[in-house]
């Protein structure tokens, strides 16, 4: 049985923005390829693997079938939700090491919540 998260809706919101005109912009900026491993409760533990590709505007429910992501975030579920919501400093997540990157640190930093619509749209 497939694990369902909180922050599942997000990724669906995402997808559904990137869509958009203004999603279009905001990913053509960016223009790299995204793995988030998110868990329900623990890292590491049944996560679940988004793959967002601001090359295509893709957001999908698996790994990255085009080979490696630019980056990868490892989270937990709540912290996730947090984060897009604005209630958790994503530089602070790091440092506390809620939120773990793996792969190219400066396409990691381009990756800015501001690709979510803000949180009164979700």
């Amino acid at each position: 049985m497939a694990t369902e998260l909180k922050s599942d809706f997000l990724f669906d919101h995402l997808r559904r923005f990137l869509e958009t005109d203004e999603g279009t912009k905001r990913r053509k900026k960016i223009n790299f390829v995204y793995r988030f491993n998110i868990a329900p409760k623990k890292m590491g533990i049944d996560e679940v693997t988004y793959t967002v590709n601001l090359k295509t505007g893709e957001v999908i429910k698996g790994p990255y079938e085009g080979g490696e992501p630019d980056a990868t975030f490892h989270m937990k579920d709540e912290d996730f939700i947090n984060l897009v919501e604005r209630k958790m400093n994503p530089q602070m997540a790091f440092m506390r090491g809620a939120v773990k990157i793996k792969g190219n640190l400066s396409a990691a930093t381009k990756f800015t919540l501001d690709i979510f619509p803000k949180p009164s749209k979700l």
